[in-house]
């Protein structure tokens, strides 16, 4: 995995019009290149009298209007900007219509892997890289594949949103000219109407009815951006002052008549069986109802949450052990044993004479560390759900709609079809809400209680406990400089593959090598002529997941650590060195932005250090700088300069806080985080064991959004990997010491 382009028009056509992921509806009538067949609308089978369903994203009745977020809300925004993009064509303003989750459907299928699959890097624009990209579209469009994640949803949604925006706009107006006998010519829309030239307003609900009877408008042209009211503008996202009264209903808040609460103790070695277990404290316990055996575990039932995790965490139980090793030094040993050739997954780039290289000047040698950490978000697991004799119905935030019903009916016994899904919103995710820890232990216990309404919430120790952390993941590198250049660079890691094991458990092992394995390594855009990087797959140690940035969260650590040290080593500076070396001209401008923000002039001195980073990832390019002062007491973290190309910036607001979240997120888990196992489990169980940046720690943010690239990428991920090495290099600057190995308090003190 590599980039996130967005899809060229003719692209985009023949990829939506082949499925109707796009804005087809309708008959499907649009033209494709290679026709396929069609997808049905899902929205159309559950349309009340005189509704329409224009396309899988807006449907309008004669009392509301609603417009369909294909993408989970995990508190990244897009449960604002996804509706917005659509209102920004179909002339509706805020407060207009409503907002809801896509259910499963292979529709909602996400276009915007395709330049992620493809092994192209993100700056290529050739013939080649396109037809790799419009391939990988169509393996997408096969596969149905409906996820939340990779920084992908404005990629897939920029386009197919804003034309199915245009496309029911473009119905509405036809309508309206059947039913006045004016021409459409002389027909507008503004703010939910159709205008008539005479000032006749007709809402849209009221055309609702007509619109459904006649054929779709399908030629349709976009609004020019100089005219948009809405996308590019500072914005209050729709759901912040919800959020901020508690009005909105996240999964962990809903309430059902005749609901019972479940807890579960669940086999802390994971991936193993319960062996036995002995409840007799827990059932006379206050509050329990019945005590529950499921594959891995035990689940409580009781009156409320609090009561039934009380118990829970009396039941003696007897685990069967883990298949990995059972203590922190083993995983590592595992670790380095892996840079053998049995373990290749591949050499990713081998450019120039990388021998001659690292023998014609002076050798550079390090190894870095990248433990496993936790997602923890705020709202942990929970989920709730009912089974009966014809099925399951379930209401869970989730990133997988159709892997959520896959594994809740094979726990079950049952076909994916006969599981309901309903999208929450969610509190945070960070790639926690991939997995399907609570969706198994939920479907298990409904399906013992059917027809009983079933409120699972995991207690926070369970949360931590169960979570499948990021990739482990060390790297050996070398490299060689010689008369002030950096002439050689050979670039080794060794990692668990999360994406790879990701999709094992959700039943689509890929074949090829974990792409994840190479970002931060192999797209690597400083031009060192003699340039070698591999991956080695690690197994037999903790299983392991996507986690915020994935594989570029270490390897961008790795490697821009190692660049710095390959700079200093050649006696050059820092920033300089990196726009010099830079050949792509649009990441040369982020680095040239970043220190013009930052003000660089080279070292500070007085115990005040400067680093900075570069990375890409999902695409979007962003270089960080971080300021640091050495106290006393250890290393403040004075101010972070951050400048981040995505294309257009949608929603500047949102695209702020998203890059300022990313750098604490980063940060903190450089500063204190990481997960060690000690007979079998997981160490830490809590916040206060897996500590990230406290808000006195905060540094000034300080954010610029650029639009050079030619493609629309995402923001939601690709600020996190330049944050620890940026750190790293800026503690060096400070004090003249390296730090190779996260996080970063295990060899000096933060204040």
């Amino acid at each position: 995995m590599s980039s996130v382009p967005v899809l060229s028009r003719r692209v985009f056509v023949f990829g939506s019009t082949a499925v109707a992921g796009g804005v087809v509806f309708g008959s499907y009538g649009w033209a494709a290149e290679t026709p396929a067949a069609p997808t049905p609308n899902p929205l159309t089978a559950g349309l009340g009298p005189d509704s329409v369903a224009f396309n899988p994203w807006v449907e309008i009745s004669p009392d509301r209007i609603t417009l369909i977020a294909q993408h989970a809300d995990i508190g990244q925004g897009v449960g604002s900007i996804q509706p917005v993009m659509i209102a920004e064509e179909l002339d509706l303003e805020i407060g207009q219509f409503e907002v809801r989750f896509a259910g499963p459907s292979p529709a909602y299928f996400n276009t915007g892997f395709a330049h992620e699959i493809a092994p192209f890097m993100a700056a290529d624009q050739s013939p080649e890289a396109e037809r790799g990209r419009a391939a990988a579209l169509e393996w997408l469009r096969q596969s149905g594949l409906q996820m939340t994640g990779g920084s992908s949803a404005i990629p897939d949604t920029y386009e197919k949103l804003r034309l199915a925006g245009a496309v029911a706009r473009e119905t509405l107006k036809a309508a309206a000219a059947r039913r006045s006998g004016i021409a459409v010519a002389d027909l507008r829309t503004e703010a939910g109407h159709v205008v008539l030239p005479d000032g006749t307003r007709i809402p849209y609900g009221a055309l609702s009815a007509e619109a459904a009877k006649i054929p779709p408008v399908t030629d349709v042209k976009l609004r020019n951006p100089a005219n948009w009211r809405l996308i590019g503008k500072p914005m209050e996202r729709l759901d912040i002052r919800a959020k901020v009264t508690g009005e909105l209903i996240f999964g962990i808040d809903r309430k059902m008549e005749g609901m019972v609460y479940a807890a579960v103790k669940l086999n802390p070695n994971k991936g193993q069986p319960i062996t036995s277990y002995d409840a007799s404290k827990a059932q006379s316990m206050p509050g329990v109802q019945k005590v529950l055996k499921i594959s891995n575990g035990v689940a409580v039932i009781a009156t409320n949450s609090w009561y039934a995790m009380q118990a829970a965490e009396r039941i003696e139980c007897v685990w069967e052990p883990s298949k990995y090793p059972a203590d922190q030094a083993g995983h590592w040993d595992i670790v380095q044993s892996s840079f053998t050739p049995e373990f290749l997954a591949k050499q990713w780039r081998n450019d120039g004479d990388i021998d001659a290289g690292l023998n014609g000047g002076t050798l550079v040698e390090a190894e870095y560390r990248a433990p496993y950490v936790g997602h923890q978000p705020l709202e942990p697991l929970n989920g709730i759900g009912i089974v009966t004799d014809d099925g399951m119905e379930i209401w869970v935030g989730h990133q997988t709609p159709q892997s959520v019903q896959d594994i809740a009916a094979k726990a079950i016994g049952m076909k994916p079809e006969q599981v309901t899904f309903h999208n929450e919103w969610s509190g945070g995710s960070f790639g926690h809400r991939l997995e399907f820890e609570n969706v198994r232990a939920l479907a298990e216990i409904a399906n013992q209680l059917r027809g009983t309404p079933v409120k699972i919430v995991f207690s926070r120790e369970q949360d931590f406990l169960q979570d499948i952390p990021r990739q482990i993941a060390m790297g050996r590198y070398r490299g060689s400089v010689k008369d002030g250049k950096i002439v050689a660079a050979d670039v080794q890691v060794a990692a668990t593959p999360p994406f790879k094991e990701l999709l094992g458990r959700m039943g689509m092992p890929p074949k090829d090598p974990d792409g994840q394995l190479a970002v931060g390594i192999w797209n690597m855009y400083y031009d060192i002529p003699n340039y070698r990087a591999a991956s080695y797959e690690v197994q037999g140690v903790s299983p392991t997941t996507t986690w915020r940035s994935v594989g570029a969260s270490a390897n961008g650590f790795f490697t821009e650590s190692f660049i710095d040290e390959l700079i200093h080593a050649a006696g050059l500076d820092p920033l300089q060195a990196r726009i010099d070396m830079c050949k792509i001209p649009v990441y040369r401008t982020l680095l040239k932005t970043v220190g013009e923000m930052a003000g660089w002039k080279g070292p500070l001195g007085n115990g005040k250090g400067r680093g900075v980073a570069f990375v890409e990832a999902f695409g979007t390019g962003v270089a960080e700088i971080v300021d640091v002062t050495m106290t006393d007491a250890g290393i403040r973290i004075d101010k972070v300069w951050v400048a981040a190309d995505v294309g257009k910036v949608v929603d500047p607001v949102n695209f702020e806080n998203q890059v300022q979240g990313g750098v604490v997120w980063g940060l903190g888990h450089a500063m204190n985080c990481e997960l060690t196992y000690a007979n079998g489990s997981v160490q830490q169980t809590n916040y206060n064991h897996h500590e990230a940046m406290r808000m006195y720690q905060c540094p000034v943010i300080e954010v610029r959004g650029l639009e050079n690239d030619y493609a629309v990428r995402g923001i939601g991920e690709p600020p996190v990997p330049p944050a620890a090495p940026a750190l790293a290099n800026a503690i060096f600057a400070a004090t003249g010491k390296r730090i190779r190995e996260m996080p970063f308090n295990k060899f000096i003190d933060f204040v």
